[in-house]
């Protein structure tokens, strides 16, 4: 199946983002869609996640990494199909579509958990060096499974430095330090947050006793390595079981 097959069969369309909202991707590098995992949703990802963390202790995230003070897993396509829906869900194709403009695939599907104390990312960029703005290759969507507060780690990003040409890490002293345009991006559980992954972007320090339980899915050019080899890393029950349409966004 072709990609723009999948992606129709999927449900996304030329009109499924407003000029606004592509606006907002072009100008400022993000978008937000409030409201898109209802109450019943959340208490299942929750629940879910956490059984996850438990069963799989120690080796939690280790396919491809883990983190100091902060509860991570990897691979969630292959772990529930309940995950399905953050990879195929239509605006945030759209917006990846819109963004990269070209043909792409899945790159990973992670959780992210900072514990109090920690979380705290220097600025970067989803990218390892800088590319020419409108030549992107890759976009990111962060799934709020808790809130993102001011207490409790909430991702900062610099609107407008995709189309800076730079990397922070060339152009900061200390990316760790605040930047002065950057921004807390605080939004109710339920949020999606979808970025150019080339955006100067981190978390920030978990100073709170609270869960900040947030689902990372991105996705990279069609012709670009995935983070994760999904050929590799899937089992055959879950290739079994996905439909045509994400088997075609996963290329497999």
């Amino acid at each position: 199946m072709r990609m723009q097959e999948a992606l129709c069969r999927l449900g996304v369309s030329d009109n499924t983002l407003t000029h606004e909202q592509k606006a907002s991707l072009d100008q400022e590098g993000y978008l937000v869609l409030t409201d898109v995992m209802s109450a019943r949703q959340l208490g299942n990802y929750r629940l879910r996640l956490d059984q996850l963390y438990e069963r799989e202790g120690v080796l939690a995230g280790t396919e491809l990494t883990q983190e100091v003070g902060c509860r991570r897993l990897t691979n969630l396509i292959n772990k529930d199909s309940m995950f399905d829906h953050c990879m195929t869900y239509p605006p945030v194709l759209a917006a990846v579509s819109h963004i990269l403009q070209g043909d792409f695939k899945t790159n990973s599907l992670n959780f992210r958990d900072p514990m109090p104390g920690y979380g705290l990312q220097r600025l970067h960029s989803d990218h390892e060096v800088a590319v020419i703005p409108g030549n992107y290759l890759k976009v990111n969507s962060l799934w709020l499974v808790d809130e993102q507060n001011s207490d409790n780690g909430p991702t900062r990003l610099v609107p407008r430095s995709h189309c800076s040409g730079q990397h922070p890490r060339d152009a900061m002293w200390n990316h760790h330090d605040r930047h002065p345009d950057e921004i807390h991006l605080i939004q109710r559980a339920g949020a999606v947050i979808i970025f150019n992954a080339h955006i100067w972007h981190g978390g920030t320090r978990n100073i709170s006793g609270q869960f900040r339980r947030t689902l990372h899915a991105s996705y990279i050019l069609r012709d670009h390595p995935q983070q994760l080899n999904e050929r590799q890393y899937l089992r055959p029950v879950t290739v079994d079981r996905l439909s045509q349409e994400l088997r075609t966004l996963m290329d497999v």
